[in-house]
């Protein structure tokens, strides 16, 4: 790759002239919007076909706003037996005609640009040329060919066969991973590799399970996938929807820009608390009690609590009517709740039933004959102790109710548990009953159990007993999951709950399960998710962002903590080794480390990654030395940003601090894991600072391996 290449001056000129057909289709697109704008009149259908079309030149204006993006970044030259020659394509963001409607740029998602993702030396899939452009904007600054055919067998400008390196265009993949991370995640759309590329273009349906460890691009693999199969089957996901679901809101904000700089902006991305109106998560569990309520068993015991209030009554009971008293007797009410748990399906669309049947049953019991059902009805329906039986036989309940109600009481979470939990288990349930139910602090692990509630208690009929389909949980026709190797049985079927049909692509990496119920396998996930169709699990073996010698400081950590699973084979050296400093201030040398990093990283996005309990210690002496810096809940950026073990999985950043990490082995029955976490989110830097004696497995690589030198 270089900036002599001959022909760069002719593809620079080539991207000047596809930018300007990027304006004219842009310029064409406004004209067209500010035409329909004048005219407002119209009968109801021309408006409503007016509005469709203004909703699709808002989405076009959209698609066609690149930013800073790069328009182009590859071509490919294929031989083309019609004209006894080749054929060029330049590959790009998205399609791109000129005023003939002639393409300029093909969308790098069109099958006819498979090739420039998939193509080898082995498989040259008709290629005669490969090229990728450097670009920084509208500037070409570089270009980098690849050859196939005899005598060429895939060499490119690094001087490597394809037997010695399979990555496409590596001098332009090296230089994308070594540029400085802005804070968020950004696309990989030129510089997708075979490997990714195929999971990108997988098919559709059932569930697509993407093992990644650290720096494999599994997220940024998954979220082009979103876009891809938007691409591909426009009609009908894009009226179904596709859901992206991450693990904190941290997170969410680190890939919020992936998907729009694609061209796909309307696609819904939430953590699972989202998907809960109305209940503001701001608790948390104990790791134990986290457990319990993460078991497939929950949702038996939800059933059986919602069962439990559904209750005959015990003794008979008379109310005034007319000129005497109609009878409800107790055998009748058993009758009744019988027929209600037999004939519907959801416990608050039975409570119409049950009401419908008590007044045939106070009716019968009147001493005439001409009463109707509707004439007790009527009479009866306002008077308190009518309300109150009503109440305790099927009481209308939300899901926070059941669930407030059922935890604020040793008994009912017995009697709702039988012998689905053990004591130990049930008495982790229990919290004293404090508050209403409107000032309960929910926790994460109570989001699933919420779900699941709400799916058996159904909607609230309204007063005329009919139901809201908004009330309904949504589905979706594609569901995208991120670190789900950290979802509980209970978060995997509410996830499964909102799949329409069964496609869905997961992603995580068994090795960074740190959380409560974390799998051994995945056959322990797919248990819990939608079976219509095989299931598929694709490994991604490279680790493109993490550099050799972090990576083998990391991986004497993950040895310890998840021994037999392999560690992902890293693309490149660094051009520093880990510094490990041992210290008897931690706070005053991460200061000192922060400053340096900084300094040496300017304009890099650096993270100081501590248990959840030390970061306000760490924040405040990072105060007391001037140095600016953010909390990870406001988003990451370009400076330093003090960030919880807890939350960084997923991030990466120039540069890492490491803090103490006896403390962050201690902090979870998974602690290891969690160290293994925090070791890989760097592309450039890594220190280690202690005050503590390291874990054992730290200890021993970094006495016998240069990689990590004690400073």
């Amino acid at each position: 790759m270089t900036q002599l290449h001959p022909e760069i001056a002719d593809e620079q000129n080539f991207v000047n002239h596809a930018y300007d057909c990027l304006e004219s289709s842009r310029t064409a697109a406004w004209r067209m919007r500010d035409m329909h704008e004048a005219d407002l009149g119209g009968t109801f259908q021309a408006r409503f076909e007016r509005n469709a079309v203004d909703e699709a030149l808002v989405k076009r204006l959209v698609e066609l706003d690149l930013g800073d993006a790069a328009l182009v970044f590859g071509r490919i030259d294929r031989d083309d037996p019609e004209i006894e020659g080749t054929e060029a394509f330049h590959i790009g963001r998205l399609a791109v005609s000129d005023e003939d409607r002639e393409p300029v740029v093909i969308d790098w998602r069109a099958p006819v640009a498979e090739p420039f993702y998939r193509a080898t030396g082995r498989d040259p899939m008709g290629l005669v040329r490969r090229r990728h452009f450097v670009v920084e904007g509208r500037s070409v600054l570089g270009l980098e060919d690849e050859l196939f055919g005899e005598g060429h067998i895939g060499i490119g400008d690094d001087g490597l066969t394809s037997s010695q390196n399979e990555l496409r265009g590596y001098s332009t993949l090296v230089a994308s991973l070594e540029r400085g991370r802005t804070g968020t995640l950004g696309d990989i759309v030129a510089t997708i590799q075979a490997e990714q590329d195929e999971i990108i273009r997988s098919p559709q349906s059932g569930v697509l399970v993407v093992q990644g460890g650290p720096g494999t691009g599994k997220t940024v693999v998954a979220l082009h996938r979103a876009a891809y199969l938007l691409y591909t089957h426009r009609f009908p996901l894009e009226d179904l929807g596709v859901l992206v679901i991450g693990p904190n809101r941290v997170f969410l904000r680190y890939i919020e820009q992936v998907l729009p700089s694609l061209g796909e902006a309307g696609i819904e991305q939430v953590v699972l608390s989202d998907l809960i109106p109305g209940v503001r998560v701001r608790g948390s569990d104990r790791e134990a009690t986290a457990r319990v309520k993460g078991l497939p068993e929950m949702s038996r015991v939800i059933d059986r609590a919602i069962r439990d209030r559904e209750r005959p009554l015990r003794e008979d009971v008379t109310f005034p009517f007319r000129s005497g008293y109609v009878r409800l007797r107790a055998a009748e009410t058993e009758a009744i709740i019988r027929g209600a748990r037999r004939g519907q399906r959801r416990h608050n669309a039975a409570r119409r039933h049950v009401e419908n049947e008590i007044w045939s049953a106070l009716a019968a019991n009147w001493r005439e004959a001409d009463v109707t059902p509707e004439d007790v009805r009527s009479e009866l329906r306002g008077r308190y102790e009518v309300r109150e039986m009503f109440e305790r036989m099927w009481p209308v309940l939300t899901p926070a109710q059941l669930l407030h109600d059922l935890f604020g009481s040793k008994a009912l979470i017995r009697s709702a548990s039988g012998n689905l939990l053990n004591e130990d288990e049930q008495q982790l349930l229990y919290r004293p009953r404090n508050e209403s139910v409107d000032e309960v602090a929910w926790t994460a692990a109570d989001v699933a159990l919420l779900d699941d509630a709400r799916e058996a208690l159904g909607p609230r009929p309204n007063r005329l007993g009919k139901i809201d389909d908004a009330d309904e949980i949504r589905t979706y026709g594609h569901i995208v999951v991120d670190e789900v190797q950290d979802l509980s049985p209970m978060e995997l079927k509410m996830v499964s709950r909102r799949s329409l049909n069964g496609s869905m692509t997961v992603v995580g990496d068994i090795a960074q399960a740190t959380g409560p119920s974390a799998p051994s396998d995945w056959e322990d996930v797919l248990e819990h998710l939608p079976t219509r169709r095989e299931p598929r699990v694709i490994g991604l073996s490279v680790g493109y962002r993490i550099p050799q010698q972090i990576m083998n400081l990391a991986n004497c950590v993950m040895a310890a903590a998840a021994p037999g699973l392999r560690a992902p084979e890293s693309v490149r050296q660094g051009d520093a080794d880990p510094r490990i400093i041992s210290t008897e201030d931690v706070c005053s040398s991460v200061a000192d480390e922060a400053r340096r990093l900084s300094e040496e990283l300017a304009g890099g996005s650096i993270a100081i990654v501590a248990t959840d309990e030390r970061c306000d210690e760490l924040s405040d002496a990072l105060d007391r030395n001037g140095i600016m810096h953010g909390r990870a809940a406001a988003g990451l950026g370009k400076g330093i940003t003090v960030v919880p073990v807890s939350v960084v999985k997923g991030l990466e950043l120039d540069g890492v601090i490491v803090v103490e990490p006896a403390d962050i082995v201690e902090s979870s029955d998974r602690g290891l894991r969690s160290l293994f976490v925090a070791l890989t989110r760097s592309t450039r830097r890594l220190s280690v600072i202690h005050g503590r004696p390291l874990p054992e497995s730290m200890i021993s690589n970094s006495m016998s391996d240069p990689v990590a030198a004690h400073n």
